[in-house]
């Protein structure tokens, strides 16, 4: 089981969770709404957990297959529902930027296995009804 430990740290809405690891995640609203720039806001670290899930994933078929990549980036954009309490993910678009001597195919495939098998946080994000679409930029292409 999982284990969160969340503190304020700031006057307003400045929070760090910390897991059982130790490891801090610096949390804080939008500055419209009290912010203060500490971190990352609760429903962007959603966008980061995708994206690190998928990497993850990823990267570890790519480097099963034999693929040797040089550089690799992720640039997610997120759509949210307008004018609703709670707003939700409606609409996700990833860009996997990947360089390399990596075939196509491969990659295509290490992307749809994670995104639609073995990545949980995209699976959650679907059950909350969200879409996830991406595209694949492979050596500037």
């Amino acid at each position: 089981m999982a284990k969160i430990e969340l503190i304020r740290a700031g006057a307003n809405y400045a929070f760090d969770s910390i897991d059982e690891n130790g490891v801090i995640t610096r949390m804080d609203t939008k500055p419209e709404m009290g912010g203060e720039g500490y971190g990352a806001r609760p429903m962007q670290l959603l966008l980061n957990a995708l994206a690190g899930c998928a990497s993850i994933d990823i990267l570890s078929i790519l480097k099963k297959r034999k693929q040797e990549i040089t550089d690799y980036k992720v640039t997610v954009d997120g759509q949210r529902e307008v004018g609703k309490e709670p707003s939700l993910w409606t609409e996700i678009f990833l860009t996997f930027s990947i360089d390399g001597d990596v075939d196509r195919l491969s990659a295509k495939k290490a992307i749809d296995l994670s995104l639609d098998k073995y990545c949980s946080v995209a699976a959650t994000l679907r059950a909350a009804g969200a879409t996830i679409k991406y595209e694949l930029i492979l050596n500037g292409q």
